[in-house]
């Protein structure tokens, strides 16, 4: 970028920066108000989105599980198709296995769990407790919905038994 390409986009960011910081007085807004609004906004709407992606996975409630089940039909899901098709439905490209999709996104903390994030676990006969082998999405207040032997699509509490004792990681990918 040359020195004046640079300039001409710190003028321009300068004078948005000064037309909303006068329309904001305009109004009676302070700096610090129209900066938090626009955190609850942005904030809102991975979380209305992370939300809506629960809701659609929940229409598949008690679909049968089936291990490497195809990613081009809703007969059946695997854990990691599943995943790949609710959030796909919402224009967000997953990988195919559980193991690259906790590779996407970034890091979030169990305790800064929102709906719509991506939860993985060391479980089953493939797991050593190290390894990514199930992976489901946060559907909110300690809960999952996920994929898995039987009854298939469900909704299971992250906090309690098997979840709680084989979970790895989470990753935010909204």
């Amino acid at each position: 970028m040359t020195q004046k390409h640079l300039f001409q986009k710190l003028v321009a960011v300068g004078l948005c920066a000064t037309i909303g910081i006068t329309g904001m007085l305009a109004t009676g807004t302070s700096v610090t108000e129209a900066a938090s609004s626009k955190s609850v906004k942005a904030t809102s709407y991975s979380s209305s989105k992370g939300q809506a992606i629960v809701n659609y996975g929940k229409k598949f409630m008690g679909r049968p599980y089936k291990f490497g089940a195809s990613t081009s039909t809703t007969k059946v899901f695997d854990c990691s198709s599943f995943m790949k098709y609710i959030f796909g439905h919402y224009g967000i490209k997953l990988p195919r296995t559980s193991v690259e999709q906790s590779k996407v996104g970034k890091a979030v903390s169990k305790s800064n769990l929102k709906p719509g994030d991506l939860v993985f676990f060391s479980r089953g006969g493939r797991a050593n407790g190290h390894n990514v082998t199930h992976v489901a999405v946060y559907a909110g207040n300690g809960k999952i919905l996920h994929t898995y032997g039987s009854p298939g699509v469900t909704v299971s509490d992250l906090n309690s038994g098997n979840w709680k004792r084989t979970y790895l990681k989470a990753r935010r990918v909204l």
